[in-house]
């Protein structure tokens, strides 16, 4: 199985190599990568159940889409082909914000990333690839917040470090 490139990158976002993307997770080299945060009309968040079979994270819940982007792309090309790949979705995007974080997963991988988070709107069912989503499910926030405290063994790491973040700034948006 190819597991593809990623990009090196230091704390500001500047790319400083490439390397094997399970290489990269096994060393905990801090990488580019991109979270993609769907939202409907009701405010309810798109969640995708990883498939079982990823080689990390399989069977967890998380944000509607997530990937790397590939050395020589634009973020912008690789998220609309992951998001179609993924979820048989096409929907307009916007950057919330970066962030950076490191977790250690329960496999010995360490996912530690650059992420840039992208919102956006999509009130359709979505058409899934079953080697990459294995469920998924429009969920209130507070329904989402609710199973975080209960059962966060359920989520992906990255998302339970995204959730309160990405709800700020729908809120902020909101407000503003």
């Amino acid at each position: 199985m190819g597991f593809g490139k990623v990009i090196l990158v230091d704390k500001n976002d500047m790319p400083i190599g490439v390397m094997d993307k399970l290489e990269a997770h096994e060393k905990g080299a801090l990488h580019r990568a991109f979270s993609i945060f769907l939202f409907n009309y009701r405010g309810e968040m798109l969640l995708q159940k990883r498939a079982t079979e990823k080689y990390h994270c399989g069977g967890l819940w998380s944000n509607t889409c997530c990937s790397h982007p590939q050395p020589d792309e634009k973020i912008s090309d690789n998220m609309t082909q992951k998001l179609m790949q993924e979820m048989g979705i096409s929907a307009p995007l916007q950057k919330a914000f970066t962030f950076l974080y490191r977790s250690e997963m329960a496999n010995g991988l360490i996912e530690h990333e650059l992420d840039h988070i992208y919102t956006g709107i999509y009130t359709g069912a979505p058409s899934v690839n079953p080697e990459e989503v294995e469920a998924w499910s429009y969920c209130s926030i507070e329904k989402i917040g609710l199973e975080l405290q209960r059962n966060p063994e359920q989520f992906t790491p990255w998302f339970r470090l995204l959730f309160d973040p990405v709800v700020n700034h729908i809120q902020n948006l909101k407000r503003a």
